[in-house]
Protein backbone atom coordinates (compact mmCIF):
# COMPACT_ATOMS: atom_id res chain seq x y z
CA UNK A 1 0.00 0.00 0.00
CA UNK A 2 2.82 2.37 0.97
CA UNK A 3 4.79 1.60 -2.20
CA UNK A 4 1.68 2.21 -4.30
CA UNK A 5 1.12 5.59 -2.63
CA UNK A 6 4.74 6.57 -3.22
CA UNK A 7 4.45 5.69 -6.91
CA UNK A 8 1.29 7.82 -7.21
CA UNK A 9 2.99 10.77 -5.48
CA UNK A 10 6.05 10.49 -7.71
CA UNK A 11 3.85 10.37 -10.82
CA UNK A 12 1.96 13.47 -9.70
CA UNK A 13 5.23 15.26 -8.92
CA UNK A 14 6.63 14.38 -12.35
CA UNK A 15 3.47 15.62 -14.06
CA UNK A 16 3.65 18.88 -12.12
CA UNK A 17 7.29 19.35 -13.10
CA UNK A 18 6.52 18.72 -16.76
CA UNK A 19 3.62 21.19 -16.66
CA UNK A 20 5.83 23.81 -15.00
CA UNK A 21 8.48 23.32 -17.67
CA UNK A 22 5.92 23.67 -20.44
CA UNK A 23 4.54 26.91 -19.02
CA UNK A 24 7.90 28.63 -18.57
CA UNK A 25 8.45 31.73 -20.71
CA UNK A 26 8.98 30.85 -24.33
CA UNK A 27 12.05 31.97 -26.24
CA UNK A 28 11.51 33.58 -29.61
CA UNK A 29 14.48 33.59 -31.97
CA UNK A 30 14.44 36.02 -34.88
CA UNK A 31 16.58 34.36 -37.53
CA UNK A 32 17.83 34.93 -41.08
CA UNK A 33 18.38 32.11 -43.55
CA UNK A 34 20.97 32.79 -46.26
CA UNK A 35 20.47 31.04 -49.59
CA UNK A 36 24.09 31.78 -50.51
CA UNK A 37 25.54 29.87 -47.53
CA UNK A 38 22.53 27.61 -46.83
CA UNK A 39 22.84 28.57 -43.16
CA UNK A 40 20.96 30.39 -40.44
CA UNK A 41 22.00 33.12 -38.03
CA UNK A 42 19.73 34.32 -35.25
CA UNK A 43 20.01 38.05 -34.63
CA UNK A 44 17.70 38.44 -31.63
CA UNK A 45 16.52 36.15 -28.83
CA UNK A 46 13.82 37.24 -26.41
CA UNK A 47 11.50 35.75 -23.81
CA UNK A 48 8.73 37.78 -25.44
CA UNK A 49 6.59 36.02 -28.03
CA UNK A 50 7.29 37.75 -31.37
CA UNK A 51 6.02 36.82 -34.80
CA UNK A 52 5.94 37.30 -38.55
CA UNK A 53 8.94 39.29 -39.77
CA UNK A 54 8.76 41.64 -42.76
CA UNK A 55 11.93 42.89 -44.42
CA UNK A 56 11.75 46.58 -45.34
CA UNK A 57 12.55 47.45 -48.99
CA UNK A 58 15.65 49.44 -47.95
CA UNK A 59 17.09 46.25 -46.44
CA UNK A 60 17.81 47.90 -43.08
CA UNK A 61 14.98 46.69 -40.83
CA UNK A 62 12.76 43.80 -39.94
CA UNK A 63 9.24 44.37 -38.62
CA UNK A 64 7.66 41.95 -36.13
CA UNK A 65 4.67 41.94 -33.82
CA UNK A 66 4.42 40.82 -30.22
CA UNK A 67 1.82 41.28 -27.50
CA UNK A 68 -0.40 43.29 -29.85
CA UNK A 69 2.41 45.76 -30.63
CA UNK A 70 4.30 46.32 -33.89
CA UNK A 71 8.09 46.59 -33.62
CA UNK A 72 10.99 47.44 -35.89
CA UNK A 73 14.36 45.73 -35.54
CA UNK A 74 17.38 47.58 -36.90
CA UNK A 75 19.63 44.95 -38.45
CA UNK A 76 22.72 46.91 -37.45
CA UNK A 77 21.63 46.94 -33.78
CA UNK A 78 18.89 44.35 -33.23
CA UNK A 79 16.50 45.46 -30.48
CA UNK A 80 12.72 45.67 -30.40
CA UNK A 81 11.60 49.27 -30.99
CA UNK A 82 7.81 49.90 -30.83
CA UNK A 83 6.10 51.55 -33.79
CA UNK A 84 3.19 53.74 -32.66
CA UNK A 85 -0.18 52.64 -34.06
CA UNK A 86 -2.48 55.11 -32.33
CA UNK A 87 -5.73 53.73 -30.98
CA UNK A 88 -5.42 50.49 -32.95
CA UNK A 89 -3.99 47.95 -30.53
CA UNK A 90 -3.94 44.15 -30.23
CA UNK A 91 -2.35 43.74 -33.65
CA UNK A 92 -2.01 40.21 -34.97
CA UNK A 93 0.76 38.74 -37.11
CA UNK A 94 -0.59 39.90 -40.47
CA UNK A 95 1.25 43.10 -41.41
CA UNK A 96 3.41 44.40 -44.24
CA UNK A 97 5.32 47.20 -45.92
CA UNK A 98 4.45 48.91 -49.22
CA UNK A 99 6.78 48.32 -52.19
CA UNK A 100 8.07 51.91 -51.90
CA UNK A 101 8.70 51.48 -48.17
CA UNK A 102 6.58 54.49 -47.18
CA UNK A 103 3.46 52.81 -45.80
CA UNK A 104 2.61 49.99 -43.40
CA UNK A 105 -0.47 47.80 -43.30
CA UNK A 106 -1.63 46.17 -40.07
CA UNK A 107 -4.45 43.82 -39.09
CA UNK A 108 -6.53 44.03 -35.94
CA UNK A 109 -9.93 42.72 -36.97
CA UNK A 110 -9.96 45.26 -39.82
CA UNK A 111 -6.99 46.20 -42.00
CA UNK A 112 -5.39 49.63 -41.63
CA UNK A 113 -2.61 51.60 -43.28
CA UNK A 114 -0.30 54.08 -41.56
CA UNK A 115 2.99 55.87 -42.25
CA UNK A 116 6.17 53.78 -42.09
CA UNK A 117 7.34 55.62 -38.96
CA UNK A 118 3.97 55.03 -37.28
CA UNK A 119 1.07 57.35 -36.63
CA UNK A 120 -2.70 57.38 -36.95
CA UNK A 121 -4.02 54.30 -38.78
CA UNK A 122 -6.59 54.63 -41.58
CA UNK A 123 -9.17 51.84 -41.80
CA UNK A 124 -9.28 50.08 -45.19
CA UNK A 125 -11.83 47.26 -44.82
CA UNK A 126 -15.49 47.58 -43.91
CA UNK A 127 -15.99 43.94 -42.93
CA UNK A 128 -14.31 41.85 -40.28
CA UNK A 129 -12.36 39.64 -39.81
CA UNK A 130 -9.85 40.60 -42.49
CA UNK A 131 -6.24 39.41 -42.31
CA UNK A 132 -3.64 41.07 -44.55
CA UNK A 133 -1.17 38.84 -46.39
CA UNK A 134 0.21 40.47 -49.54
CA UNK A 135 0.81 43.82 -51.27
CA UNK A 136 0.63 44.03 -55.06
CA UNK A 137 3.96 44.99 -56.66
CA UNK A 138 2.46 48.16 -58.14
CA UNK A 139 1.45 49.26 -54.64
CA UNK A 140 -2.24 49.59 -55.51
CA UNK A 141 -3.90 46.48 -54.03
CA UNK A 142 -3.86 44.43 -50.83
CA UNK A 143 -4.52 40.68 -50.79
CA UNK A 144 -5.99 39.16 -47.65
CA UNK A 145 -7.79 36.24 -46.09
CA UNK A 146 -11.27 36.95 -44.78
CA UNK A 147 -14.06 34.97 -43.21
CA UNK A 148 -17.36 35.67 -44.94
CA UNK A 149 -20.48 33.51 -44.63
CA UNK A 150 -18.60 31.11 -42.30
CA UNK A 151 -15.86 30.39 -44.85
CA UNK A 152 -12.29 31.67 -45.32
CA UNK A 153 -11.44 32.85 -48.83
CA UNK A 154 -8.99 35.17 -50.59
CA UNK A 155 -9.96 38.78 -51.32
CA UNK A 156 -8.26 41.90 -52.65
CA UNK A 157 -9.05 45.55 -52.02
CA UNK A 158 -7.56 48.87 -53.18
CA UNK A 159 -5.05 50.35 -50.75
CA UNK A 160 -7.23 53.47 -50.61
CA UNK A 161 -10.23 51.39 -49.58
CA UNK A 162 -13.47 50.58 -51.37
CA UNK A 163 -15.30 47.40 -52.30
CA UNK A 164 -13.52 44.12 -51.63
CA UNK A 165 -13.11 41.76 -54.58
CA UNK A 166 -13.50 38.04 -53.99
CA UNK A 167 -10.71 35.98 -55.55
CA UNK A 168 -11.69 32.48 -54.37
CA UNK A 169 -15.04 30.95 -53.45
CA UNK A 170 -14.17 27.29 -52.88
CA UNK A 171 -15.80 25.77 -49.75
CA UNK A 172 -12.33 24.82 -48.49
CA UNK A 173 -10.16 27.01 -46.26
CA UNK A 174 -8.09 29.45 -48.37
CA UNK A 175 -5.41 31.53 -46.62
CA UNK A 176 -1.95 33.12 -46.82
CA UNK A 177 -2.33 35.08 -50.07
CA UNK A 178 0.80 36.67 -51.58
CA UNK A 179 1.43 38.26 -54.98
CA UNK A 180 4.08 37.15 -57.44
CA UNK A 181 6.60 39.96 -58.05
CA UNK A 182 5.36 40.43 -61.63
CA UNK A 183 1.78 40.84 -60.38
CA UNK A 184 0.45 38.00 -62.53
CA UNK A 185 -0.40 35.53 -59.76
CA UNK A 186 -1.72 35.29 -56.23
CA UNK A 187 -0.23 32.36 -54.34
CA UNK A 188 -2.12 30.91 -51.37
CA UNK A 189 -2.66 27.76 -49.32
CA UNK A 190 -5.86 25.76 -49.44
CA UNK A 191 -7.25 22.43 -48.30
CA UNK A 192 -9.56 22.25 -51.32
CA UNK A 193 -7.98 18.95 -52.40
CA UNK A 194 -8.02 17.35 -48.94
CA UNK A 195 -4.61 18.20 -47.47
CA UNK A 196 -3.47 21.80 -47.17
CA UNK A 197 -1.38 22.55 -50.26
CA UNK A 198 0.02 25.52 -52.16
CA UNK A 199 -2.01 26.95 -55.05
CA UNK A 200 -2.10 30.00 -57.26
CA UNK A 201 -4.73 31.88 -59.28
CA UNK A 202 -4.45 34.72 -61.81
CA UNK A 203 -4.37 38.17 -60.20
CA UNK A 204 -6.22 41.24 -61.43
CA UNK A 205 -9.54 39.54 -62.12
CA UNK A 206 -12.91 40.73 -60.80
CA UNK A 207 -14.62 37.37 -60.35
CA UNK A 208 -13.67 34.30 -58.29
CA UNK A 209 -10.86 32.47 -60.07
CA UNK A 210 -11.28 28.95 -58.66
CA UNK A 211 -11.67 27.46 -62.13
CA UNK A 212 -8.20 28.84 -62.96
CA UNK A 213 -6.53 27.58 -59.78
CA UNK A 214 -3.24 25.73 -60.31
CA UNK A 215 -1.65 23.34 -57.81
CA UNK A 216 1.90 24.49 -57.05
CA UNK A 217 2.95 22.15 -54.21
CA UNK A 218 1.04 18.95 -53.46
CA UNK A 219 1.68 15.93 -51.27
CA UNK A 220 0.54 14.69 -47.89
CA UNK A 221 2.08 17.37 -45.66
CA UNK A 222 0.16 20.45 -44.51
CA UNK A 223 1.75 23.40 -46.32
CA UNK A 224 1.08 27.06 -45.45
CA UNK A 225 2.06 30.65 -46.22
CA UNK A 226 3.76 30.62 -49.66
CA UNK A 227 6.03 33.60 -50.34
CA UNK A 228 7.64 34.24 -53.75
CA UNK A 229 11.07 35.89 -53.69
CA UNK A 230 11.36 39.45 -55.08
CA UNK A 231 13.23 38.17 -58.15
CA UNK A 232 10.50 35.62 -58.84
CA UNK A 233 12.92 32.67 -58.87
CA UNK A 234 12.03 30.95 -55.58
CA UNK A 235 9.11 30.29 -53.28
CA UNK A 236 9.49 29.52 -49.57
CA UNK A 237 6.69 28.10 -47.43
CA UNK A 238 5.95 26.52 -44.05
CA UNK A 239 5.37 22.76 -43.92
CA UNK A 240 3.69 20.84 -41.08
CA UNK A 241 3.49 17.10 -40.53
CA UNK A 242 0.79 15.24 -42.43
CA UNK A 243 -2.65 15.66 -40.89
CA UNK A 244 -1.86 18.81 -38.87
CA UNK A 245 -5.10 20.82 -38.67
CA UNK A 246 -4.91 24.57 -39.17
CA UNK A 247 -1.65 26.43 -38.55
CA UNK A 248 -0.92 25.94 -34.83
CA UNK A 249 2.07 27.27 -32.92
CA UNK A 250 4.90 25.28 -31.34
CA UNK A 251 4.84 22.30 -33.68
CA UNK A 252 7.55 20.44 -35.59
CA UNK A 253 7.80 22.33 -38.88
CA UNK A 254 10.05 22.68 -41.88
CA UNK A 255 10.88 25.63 -44.09
CA UNK A 256 10.77 24.39 -47.65
CA UNK A 257 11.69 25.93 -50.98
CA UNK A 258 10.83 25.29 -54.61
CA UNK A 259 12.14 27.02 -57.70
CA UNK A 260 9.69 29.00 -59.80
CA UNK A 261 12.21 29.31 -62.63
CA UNK A 262 13.08 25.63 -63.01
CA UNK A 263 10.20 23.88 -64.71
CA UNK A 264 6.72 23.03 -63.47
CA UNK A 265 6.73 23.65 -59.68
CA UNK A 266 4.35 20.82 -58.78
CA UNK A 267 6.69 18.30 -60.45
CA UNK A 268 9.65 19.35 -58.31
CA UNK A 269 10.89 17.80 -55.08
CA UNK A 270 10.84 20.61 -52.50
CA UNK A 271 14.10 21.41 -50.74
CA UNK A 272 14.01 21.28 -46.93
CA UNK A 273 15.94 24.29 -45.61
CA UNK A 274 15.37 24.13 -41.85
CA UNK A 275 13.54 21.93 -39.30
CA UNK A 276 12.60 23.34 -35.89
CA UNK A 277 9.73 24.17 -33.52
CA UNK A 278 7.50 26.84 -35.01
CA UNK A 279 4.28 27.31 -36.96
CA UNK A 280 1.92 30.18 -36.32
CA UNK A 281 4.10 33.30 -36.33
CA UNK A 282 7.08 31.81 -38.16
CA UNK A 283 6.52 33.24 -41.67
CA UNK A 284 2.88 34.35 -41.81
CA UNK A 285 3.82 37.23 -44.12
CA UNK A 286 6.48 37.79 -46.78
CA UNK A 287 9.90 38.03 -45.15
CA UNK A 288 12.30 37.96 -48.13
CA UNK A 289 15.26 40.32 -48.26
CA UNK A 290 15.11 42.85 -51.14
CA UNK A 291 17.95 41.06 -52.97
CA UNK A 292 16.22 37.65 -52.74
CA UNK A 293 19.32 36.13 -51.11
CA UNK A 294 17.83 35.63 -47.64
CA UNK A 295 14.60 35.55 -45.70
CA UNK A 296 13.72 36.06 -42.04
CA UNK A 297 11.69 33.81 -39.79
CA UNK A 298 10.93 33.16 -36.11
CA UNK A 299 11.47 29.88 -34.33
CA UNK A 300 10.45 29.06 -30.77
CA UNK A 301 11.63 27.04 -27.83
CA UNK A 302 10.74 26.69 -24.16
CA UNK A 303 13.38 27.84 -21.73
CA UNK A 304 15.03 24.99 -19.90
CA UNK A 305 14.15 24.67 -16.19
Amino acid sequence: MFASSVRVMLALLLAACLLAAQTRPQQSELCIFSLETASTRCILTTAQHIEAPNWTPDGKYLLVNGGGVLYEVNLSSPVLKPIPTGEVTRLNNDHGVSPDGKTLVISAGHMYTLPRAGGTPRQITSKTPSYYHGWSPDGKMLAYCAQRDKNFDIYVIPVEGGDEIRVTADPGHDDGADYSPDGRWIYFNSNRNGSTSIWRVPAGKTTPQDSQAELVVGGDRADWFPHPSPDGKSLVYLSYLEGTPGHPANKPVELRLIRLDAGVPVQQTPKVLESFTGGQGTINVNSWSPDSMAFAYVRYRYQQP
